[in-house]
C-alpha cells in the first residue's frame, strides 16, 4: 500500500486543478512550505502556462509571506530557468507551479532548494510532517514581508547561461533551421531565443501560451508528436525540438521526421561530451532508459549507474557523488553538470546543435549509428496496490533473467529488456519494452498483458 501521508510524487505535488489541487489544500501546503524555509528566506516563484497557475501562485505566495518568507515573482518561466536563477542568484529556494507532462487538467507544485535542485525525499517528508501536524509558523504582523517583488530577468539570465557553454561560431557557420514545438507553454519564451543566438533560424509551432494545450498533449511522446514530426519533415528543417509544458525535457525529431527517445539522444551526447569536450565521469540514468546505453557507452569506458525513475534522485546523486559526466531519463530529460544538475530542455537543444556541427553530420546520421531496437510503451489504469502486485508476479515469471528492482522491475535479456513500474504521478502501471526484433517485442508484451489480466481480472 502507498503511504496515505505522502503528498509528493516522483517530481513534486500534483493534482487536478480545483479538485485534488483545491484552494484549501494549496493554502495548507503553502504554509507548510513556508514553515519549512527559515524566516526571512528569499524564495523565487514561477509558473508555466497551465490552468490555475495564477491562482496557485497567488495562494502559495500569500502563504509563504504569512510565514515570514520573502517572495520574488519570476512570472512565466521554464523550470530549468527558475532553477538556474535560484542557484546563480543565491536564493534560499524556489517554487515552480507546473505539472510537467501531465494532462491539461493537472497542475502542481515543485519545491526547489538553494542548489537549484528540487528538494530530496527526506526534505519532502519534513514539509509533509509540517502539513499533517499543522505546525505552521506565524510571524508577528510587523515582520510580514511588505509585498511580492518582481524578478523580471530570469529568462534572459538563463538563456545567457546556456549560451556560455556552447561554441556559437561553430553553429552559426552551419545556417541551421530548427523547428521548435514548446507545447503552447513556456519553452516558447526561451528556446527560440537560444536557437536564434546560436545563429540558427527558429521556426515555432504551438508557440502561444494556452492552458488548454490546443496544439497537442503536453507529454512529448511519439503519438503526441505525430503532427510535429510531419511538419519537421515537410518543411525540410535541420531538426525539430519538442518540449513538455515546463520545458525541462527536449525530444529530438530528426530531419526525416523520426521522433527519438531521450535515452538515444543522451547516449549520443554522453559520447560527445567525452570524445569532443574532454569531460569524464559516470553516466547516471533511470531504469526506464534502454539497455542500449550500456551497449554503447561501456566500450568507451563510461560507467553506467542505474537509479530509480525521477530526475530528483538522479540530480541529488550526481551532486552528492561529484563524478558525473551527465545524467538523463528516457523521457527527454538531460542533465549537464557544468551548467546545472537538473533536466534542461534548452541546454539539451544547444548541446545537440553543437554536436551536429562538430561532427558535421545530420541528426539522422548520428542516430543511425546507435543499435536498433523496436520500442513499445504502454500504460494501464490501476491503483498502486495492484500495480505492485503485477511487479511481484513479473519478478517471479522472469526470475532467471537479470533483474534490476530499485523501481518496479527491469528485466534484461540478450535480445530484449522491459520495465514494469507504478507511476509516481498518476494511478497507472507503466510498461516499457525494447527488443531487437518485432516478434520478440510482441511476445513479451503478450506475456505482460497476461500477468496484468490475472491481477485486474479482465
Amino acid at each position: 500500500m502507498s503511504d496515505p501521508r505522502r503528498l509528493f510524487g516522483t517530481d513534486g505535488v500534483r493534482g487536478v486543478v480545483n479538485e485534488d489541487l483545491n484552494p484549501e489544500f494549496i493554502l495548507r501546503l503553502g504554509l507548510a512550505i513556508g514553515s519549512y524555509f527559515d524566516k526571512g528566506s528569499r524564495v523565487l516563484i514561477g509558473m508555466d502556462s497551465r490552468a490555475g497557475g495564477e491562482i496557485i501562485k497567488g495562494i502559495v505566495s500569500a502563504a509563504l509571506m504569512s510565514t515570514g518568507v520573502k517572495v520574488y515573482d519570476a512570472g512565466f518561466t521554464p523550470t530549468p530557468a527558475l532553477q538556474y536563477v535560484v542557484k546563480s542568484n543565491g536564493f534560499d529556494g524556489g517554487v515552480m507551479i507546473t505539472a510537467s507532462h501531465n494532462p491539461p487538467e493537472y497542475n502542481g507544485i515543485k519545491v526547489i532548494g538553494p542548489y537549484g535542485i528540487e528538494i530530496d525525499r527526506d526534505e519532502e517528508r519534513k514539509i509533509e510532517e509540517i502539513y499533517w501536524e499543522s505546525n505552521f509558523r506565524r510571524v508577528n504582523w510587523s515582520s510580514l514581508p511588505y509585498s511580492v517583488e518582481k524578478h523580471k530577468m530570469v529568462n534572459e539570465e538563463y538563456v545567457k547561461a546556456v549560451l556560455s557553454h556552447i561554441d556559437k561560431d561553430l553553429i552559426r557557420a552551419k545556417n541551421y533551421r530548427v523547428l521548435i514545438d514548446p507545447a503552447n507553454s513556456v519553452g516558447a519564451l526561451t528556446t527560440p531565443l537560444i536557437v536564434k543566438e546560436l545563429g540558427a533560424k527558429p521556426i515555432v509551432i504551438n508557440g502561444t501560451l494556452d492552458p488548454l494545450f490546443p496544439g497537442r498533449n503536453p507529454e512529448p511522446t511519439v503519438e503526441n508528436l505525430a503532427e510535429t514530426a510531419k511538419v519537421t519533415r515537410e518543411l525540410g528543417v535541420t531538426l525539430g525540438i519538442a518540449h513538455d509544458a515546463d520545458a525541462d525535457r527536449a525530444i529530438i525529431i530528426d530531419e526525416k521526421g523520426v521522433v527519438n527517445w531521450g535515452d538515444r539522444t543522451a547516449t549520443l551526447l554522453a559520447k560527445y561530451l567525452k570524445e569532443e569536450k574532454g569531460l569524464s565521469g559516470k553516466v547516471y540514468t533511470a531504469v526506464s532508459s534502454s539497455i542500449m546505453v550500456e551497449e554503447v557507452l561501456k566500450p568507451l569506458n563510461i560507467e553506467v549507474a542505474w537509479l530509480k525513475v525521477g530526475s530528483v534522485d538522479i540530480a541529488h546523486t550526481m551532486r552528492r557523488n561529484g563524478d558525473a559526466l551527465c545524467g538523463f531519463e528516457e523521457n527527454g530529460g538531460f542533465m549537464y553538470p557544468p551548467h546545472q544538475y537538473v533536466r534542461d530542455g534548452g541546454m539539451t537543444t544547444a548541446l545537440f546543435l553543437e554536436m551536429m556541427a562538430r561532427y558535421n553530420a545530420s541528426a539522422s546520421q548520428l542516430f543511425d549509428k546507435l543499435p536498433k531496437y523496436y520500442t513499445l510503451k504502454k500504460k494501464y489504469k490501476m491503483d498502486r496496490e495492484k500495480a505492485l502486485r503485477v511487479v511481484e508476479l513479473v519478478k517471479e515469471a522472469f526470475k532467471d533473467k537479470r533483474l534490476i528492482t530499485i523501481d518496479g522491475v527491469k528485466v534484461i535479456s540478450s535480445d530484449y529488456w522491459f520495465l514494469v513500474r507504478p507511476s509516481g504521478t498518476e494511478p497507472l502501471l507503466r510498461v516499457m519494452i525494447e527488443a531487437k526484433d518485432i516478434e520478440r517485442l510482441n511476445e513479451i508484451s503478450s506475456s505482460i498483458d497476461s500477468i496484468i489480466r490475472e491481477v485486474v481480472g479482465k
